[in-house]
């Protein structure tokens, strides 16, 4: 292992250092990545020194935490100083106003702010897409000339990373204030903690100011067996990540999406299967990561992921997928429509949007579109049979057999939505479905497996981790925990030189950063 660190560090010289410091658009700063490693233990061991001193730790957090920004999405990271200082001010003059239409108005205020913002940077070139798309529909109207100069050239904006977590959390912040359910934070520092946060600030969780502002202002608290629960996170978040995910991302999943009208039916199913894990395990690595180096800070965070693949129901897929988003789309806008208070068709109606709306969060396109209408459609659906038959929701009543069974149907209508939500155009959405139900092959079948053996190989070792009943996971748990300090120790450094040997030498950050 030694012998690694060496060759990451071997022939850098104090000029590239610097360089390795500073802003790197081509390398954003991941919690995977050597340096934020390196970083991390040298902030970690500062910190700790800080545990008893409230208002010094709070500014050294922000400072760290706005640099990770930085070192992610360059001076982009006074849009996050913008962004917690507006919200700060307005959330101190909801509670000073006296009359319901003004603080609806603060709240509009809010939401104008952040809403604009993510709309700018996320949806301007796909508004201005479909505009020069609507005239060009209009050609018989618009004189040729005219209709000639109207050709549509993205506009170069760049995307912060993470704007779409970072204002659904100050937004959340400032809804729960109207709504009476938090008490606004007295200091700006206090806010700009939490809002800068680096653990979740990129990629989630999207942590709810009532949850994480209390524990701001307490002695943090490291005991032993969260060290140990913490490590066991962060351990499980590096090996989903960078073992699993990157390697079938790179060596099989993204061949078979950038051309599936060049593979048989089956290897375009097995290209699904391969991303629905990358997925998962891409983005559930992230939260671990997060949740365990916030626990390490002596801050706890809400799960994230729940074993979503084993759901029986869409419904309880979305109890289990992205926790934090789901809950917030229900509370926020699912519940804010009406949610089932105004009729039972009014409730499908509401699913269909919130869903629409949660696609359109993923990205501007319409792929991510018909992703969330899909979902929306499918849980409406659930909803209905649930009203006509009884159904329960959850399925975790259901006899074995048939849970096994629904568990069956529900991963394939989740995968059956992830083919446009991967997929680079419906052109490939087309192929990809064309070959899988009129050129399936299932007799190279055999061929695939020893052409990938090493992708199917993790490709089983990742589904069987996924569907580790939890109490075993549980145990795996506390074993880490009792485990004495050095062996948790050696137990990283095995990590750690694991995710070297596997590491891919393209950079693949994280899916979610694009979101």
């Amino acid at each position: 292992m030694w012998n690694s660190i060496q060759t990451c560090f071997s022939g850098l010289s104090w000029s590239k250092f610097l360089d390795l410091l500073g802003y790197q658009p081509e390398a954003p700063m991941m919690f995977s990545s050597g340096i934020f490693l390196f970083l991390f233990a040298g902030f970690f061991i500062i910190y700790n020194s800080l545990r008893n001193h409230l208002r010094i730790r709070i500014i050294y957090v922000i400072i760290f935490s706005l640099y990770f920004y930085f070192k992610t999405s360059g001076i982009w990271f006074l849009l996050l100083i913008f962004t917690a200082t507006s919200d700060y001010l307005i959330g101190q003059k909801i509670p000073e106003t006296r009359n319901k239409t003004g603080k609806k108005l603060w709240v509009t205020l809010s939401i104008l702010v952040n809403l604009g913002m993510l709309t700018y940077f996320k949806y301007t070139n796909f508004i201005y897409e479909l505009t020069i798309n609507f005239w060009h529909l209009m050609g018989g109207v618009i004189e040729e000339p005219i209709l000639e100069e109207l050709s549509y050239k993205p506009l170069d904006i760049f995307l912060p990373v993470g704007i779409s977590f970072f204002t659904f959390q100050s937004l959340s912040y400032i809804i729960d204030i109207y709504r009476d359910r938090v008490k606004p934070v007295k200091r700006w520092f206090d806010y700009m903690f939490y809002v800068s946060f680096f653990p979740g600030l990129v990629a989630g969780p999207i942590v709810r100011a009532r949850d994480f502002i209390p524990q701001i202002n307490r002695k943090p608290v490291l005991l032993y067996n969260q060290m140990g629960e913490a490590l066991y996170l962060i351990i499980c978040g590096l090996f989903k990540k960078c073992v699993i995910s990157d390697y079938i991302s790179v060596n099989f999943v993204d061949r078979i999406f950038d051309a599936p009208a060049l593979y048989t039916g089956i290897e375009n199913l097995m290209g699904v299967y391969g991303y629905a894990l990358q997925i998962y395990c891409d983005f559930s690595g992230y939260s671990d990561m997060a949740i365990g180096i916030a626990l390490l800070l002596g801050f706890r965070f809400n799960i994230n992921f729940d074993s979503p693949y084993q759901s029986a129901t869409i419904t309880e897929f979305w109890r289990r997928w992205h926790i934090s988003l789901s809950s917030w789309l229900r509370d926020y806008l699912y519940i804010s429509m009406g949610g089932n208070r105004k009729g039972k068709i009014r409730a499908y109606l509401n699913l269909i949007i919130t869903m629409f709306l949660g696609g359109l969060w993923h990205g501007a396109a319409l792929k991510f579109i018909l992703w969330g209408v899909i979902h929306g459609i499918a849980l409406a659906i659930h909803k209905l049979t649930i009203h006509l038959f009884g159904f329960k929701a959850t399925g975790a009543e259901m006899p074995l057999w048939r849970r096994i069974i629904s568990a069956v149907f529900t991963f394939h209508i989740v995968c059956f939505a992830w083919i446009p939500f991967r997929a680079d155009s419906m052109q490939k959405v087309g192929e990809m479905f064309t070959q899988i139900f009129t050129y399936f092959q299932p007799e190279v079948f055999m061929q695939l497996i020893n052409g990938y053996r090493s992708v199917f190989v993790l490709m089983i070792t990742g589904y069987i981790i996924h569907f580790i009943p939890k109490e075993i996971d549980l145990k795996l748990q506390q074993k880490v925990t009792c485990m004495p300090l050095w062996a948790k120790a050696a137990l990283l450094c095995i990590a750690i030189f694991i995710v070297i040997q596997m590491k891919s030498a393209d950079i693949v950050p994280f899916i979610y950063f694009q979101f």
